[in-house]
C-alpha cells in the first residue's frame, strides 16, 4: 500500500477548543486548523491534522480556544486620540460643544493616521481583526489599516456642512468616488457610504447616496435612531420618524447598516427584518451618552442580522471588544426581562460573523470555515480568573478579558504573539498619542 505524502500548509494552529461560529452552538475539542495562502483549508482534529499536514509552522495552544476574529461593526477610530477629553455629557452637548470643536482645531491626515495606528495596536491586543469605520479623511485611514495588513470598511464621509476633509456636497462625492475608485479592488480594505446622521444629511443628500450604493454595491453605515431627540427632531422637521423619511427614501434595505437603533417600535422592527437591515448594537456608548437602550432580544426574534460595535473611543473610552460584547449580551437580557435571550453563542456570533455580515464581508470572515480567510484569535483560557472552565462560550462571553489574548493572525499573518505587537513600534506608538495628548491639552485651555 503506497503511503501520501502530507500536504503542505504555511500554518497549522493547535488549540484546546475550537469555537468556529458557524455551524452555530459548536465547540470542537482538541482540534487544529491549517493555513495556506492567507486561507483555511482545513479544521480536524490535531492527531489528523498532524498526520495530513506537513506545516512550515506549527502554533500549539492546548489551554487555548481559537475563535474567528472579532469583528468591530462601528468604530470612529481616529478618535482614539479624544480618549476622556469631554466625559459624563449627553450626546447633542459631548458632540456640538465640544467634540466637534476640538476636532475642528486638530482634524486632519496627521491627526487621523496616528488615532488609527494607536486603535490598530488596540484592537490587536483585544482579539480584533476586523472593524467598520467611520470618519473623516478615508483615504488616509485605508493606507494606514492597509499599511499593518488590517481588514476594514472605510466610510466615505457625506455630511451637510464644510469639515477638513470636503466643503461642498459636490466635494463629499468627489472624493467619496476618488476614495472607493483607489481601493475597489483591495484584498484587505473596502469602503461604503457614510453619512452621518438623519439630522445632519439632506433628502438629496440620501438620494444620491441610494442611487451610488446601488450602482457600487456598496453598504451604507449611518447612525440611526441614536436618541429620542433625533427622532422627535425628525418628526418636527420632517413629518415623520427617521426610519419612514429613510423609507421614503429607498435606503431601508440589505446594503443598510444602521447603527445605535436605540427607539424603535414593533413595526420598525418587523421593517428591518423583511429588508434585511443589519443593525450594530452598541451598548456602552449608549449607555454612557445615556442615548437609550437596543431592543436586541426583540431584533434577534425577528430575524435581524445584529452585530456589535464600540462607537468611537471619545464616548466608549475603548476598544474591547470583549467588554462590549460582554455588556451587549447582559444588556439584552435586562431590556428584554429574559435571562436566555441573547446567550453567550448568539452574542459571539454578533461579535464575529454577524459583524462581517453587516459589512458584506461573511464569504470572507467571521467564521473559522474551509474556503475563508484565515482572520483568527487564540485566547488563553488557563488564567485562574477562567477556571474552571465548565463551558468554553459562557467563559469567552461573561468572563474573559482582552488580557487573555495571545495570538491574532489576518489572512494567515501573524500581527500579535504571545502578547507581543508584529511589526508594529509599540514605544514610538506611545510617544505618538502622548504628543497628542499635550497638542489637544493645548486646544482645551
Amino acid at each position: 500500500m503506497t503511503q501520501t505524502a502530507p500536504e503542505s500548509c504555511d500554518l497549522l494552529i493547535e488549540a484546546g477548543f475550537v469555537v468556529p461560529v458557524e455551524p452555530h452552538g459548536v465547540v470542537l475539542e482538541d482540534h487544529a486548523v491549517a493555513v495556506r495562502d492567507g486561507e483555511i483549508i482545513a479544521v480536524l482534529p490535531r492527531a489528523e491534522a498532524r498526520a495530513r499536514f506537513d506545516p512550515a509552522e506549527i502554533v500549539s495552544r492546548p489551554e487555548a480556544a481559537l475563535i474567528p476574529g472579532l469583528v468591530n461593526a462601528h468604530a470612529h477610530n481616529p478618535m482614539t486620540l479624544l480618549r476622556g477629553v469631554a466625559d459624563d455629557l449627553p450626546l447633542k452637548v459631548w458632540l456640538q460643544e465640544h467634540i466637534w470643536p476640538i476636532e475642528g482645531a486638530v482634524i486632519g491626515p496627521e491627526f487621523v493616521a496616528d488615532g488609527v495606528t494607536l486603535a490598530i495596536a488596540e484592537m490587536l491586543r483585544g482579539g480584533t481583526t476586523c472593524c467598520n469605520e467611520n470618519y473623516f479623511f478615508p483615504d488616509v485611514q485605508a493606507a494606514t489599516y492597509k499599511r499593518y495588513g488590517f481588514r476594514a470598511r472605510v466610510g466615505l464621509p457625506v455630511i451637510d456642512f464644510p469639515t477638513a476633509w470636503a466643503k461642498s456636497d459636490d466635494e463629499y462625492f468627489a472624493r467619496a468616488g476618488e476614495v472607493h475608485d483607489q481601493w475597489r479592488d483591495d484584498a484587505l480594505i473596502a469602503t461604503a457610504f457614510a453619512p452621518h446622521a438623519p439630522y445632519t444629511v439632506s433628502d438629496a443628500n440620501f438620494e444620491h447616496i441610494r442611487m451610488l450604493a446601488d450602482q457600487l454595491d456598496l453598504p451604507v453605515h449611518l447612525h440611526l435612531h441614536e436618541t429620542a431627540q433625533e427622532v422627535a427632531q425628525s418628526q418636527q422637521k420632517h413629518g415623520q420618524r427617521p426610519i419612514a423619511r429613510l423609507d421614503r427614501l429607498g435606503l431601508i434595505n440589505d446594503r443598510l447598516i444602521a447603527v445605535h437603533m436605540t427607539q424603535l417600535t414593533e413595526a420598525e422592527i418587523h421593517l428591518c427584518a423583511e429588508r434585511g437591515v443589519s443593525v450594530v448594537h452598541c451598548p456602552e456608548s449608549n449607555l454612557k451618552l445615556a442615548s437609550g437602550f437596543c431592543p436586541a432580544c426583540a431584533l434577534q426574534k425577528a430575524g435581524v442580522n445584529l452585530a456589535i460595535g464600540t462607537d468611537g473611543v471619545a464616548s466608549n473610552n475603548d476598544l474591547d471588544m470583549f467588554g462590549e460584547t460582554r455588556t451587549a449580551a447582559i444588556l439584552a437580557k435586562a431590556v428584554a426581562d429574559d435571562a436566555a435571550g441573547f446567550d453567550a453563542f448568539s452574542a459571539l456570533r454578533a461579535a464575529t460573523l454577524g459583524g462581517a455580515k453587516a459589512m458584506g464581508f461573511d464569504h470572507l470572515v467571521g467564521s473559522i470555515e474551509p474556503g475563508k480567510q484565515a482572520d483568527l484569535v487564540c485566547v488563553d483560557l488557563s488564567a485562574l480568573e477562567t477556571q474552571p472552565l465548565h463551558h468554553v462560550v459562557s467563559q469567552l462571553i461573561y468572563a474573559t478579558g482582552r488580557h487573555q489574548v495571545g495570538d491574532v493572525w489576518i489572512a494567515g499573518k501573524p500581527r500579535l504573539a504571545r502578547r507581543e505587537l508584529v511589526d508594529m513600534d509599540m514605544t514610538g506608538i506611545l510617544a505618538n498619542a502622548r504628543q497628542w495628548q499635550a497638542r489637544i491639552a493645548a486646544v482645551l485651555r
